[in-house]
């Protein structure tokens, strides 16, 4: 969690869900001067630790921010991350 927490891109697309909720994986590709790519790697990385789930809706997979338990953590470790970077 922590790693998938450590790079600012990820922590971005967290926010994008958490505030307007689901989203395909194109408007999340969208919003980054990136490759898709580098999206979809960032977006791997976030799934496989837990933070993202996705499914796949006809053409497109739809992210969306996992709200398990561990919702909170998630919510004190970013506050950590850009408190650190503010500073």
């Amino acid at each position: 969690m922590l790693r998938a927490l450590g790079d600012p891109t990820r922590r971005e697309i967290l926010r994008a869900l958490r505030v307007e909720g689901d989203l395909a994986a194109g408007e999340i590709a969208a919003r980054f001067p990136m490759t898709q790519a580098s999206v979809s790697h960032h977006l791997t990385v976030l799934r496989e630790a837990g933070l993202v789930q996705s499914e796949r809706q006809g053409r497109s997979i739809v992210y969306s921010a996992d709200t398990t338990v561990f919702h909170d953590a998630v919510e004190q470790l970013l506050r950590l991350f850009d408190a650190g970077g503010k500073q």
